[in-house]
């Protein structure tokens, strides 16, 4: 059986170089845009692209649940999937009325998202999962939180 292995840092905000800090400020930010009346559960998501510009998301909640769509997914589409420039990074934060002090990763549906766009893109995209009071989780390279994801690929069968 194939094992999947790969690196991951946990750091802390302040640990992390100034442009990154800043990143994850803007999605921090972000949250205060989030609507979310259901579950309380506020999330916001900053990206950096190669040539240093920065775009945000909130998560949006509906009556009729599916119809909501996460933080990651917001700011994501609104990318230029034309141009040239490449994400960077992407960083995401939340607040919550909860005991919630983990750093949040993305969900199933928001890894393939940003997985298509690193696939389109042809360059990795690093993801800063943030928790409320400061702890990083880093990883250089969107598809190590998919290892086993739907691409192109497969639908040349």
């Amino acid at each position: 059986m194939t094992e999947f292995h790969f690196e991951y840092k946990k750091t802390t905000i302040g640990a992390l170089h100034e442009p990154i800090q800043q990143l994850i400020q803007l999605a921090a930010d972000a949250t205060k845009k989030a609507y979310a009346p259901y579950s309380n559960f506020l999330v916001g998501a900053a990206l950096l692209m190669d040539d240093g510009t920065t775009a945000t998301g909130a998560n949006h909640e509906n009556a009729s649940f599916p119809a909501g769509i996460c933080a990651e997914r917001a700011l994501l589409g609104g990318l230029d999937m034309g141009s040239p420039r490449k994400v960077k990074a992407i960083a995401i934060s939340y607040n919550s009325q909860g005991d919630h002090t983990a750093a949040l990763s993305p969900c199933g549906i928001c890894r393939q998202t940003i997985l298509e766009v690193q696939l389109h893109q042809g360059a990795p995209i690093a993801i800063y999962m943030c928790s409320p009071d400061g702890d990083v989780i880093v990883v250089d390279d969107a598809s190590y939180l998919l290892p086993f994801h739907f691409s192109r690929k497969n639908l040349d069968m």
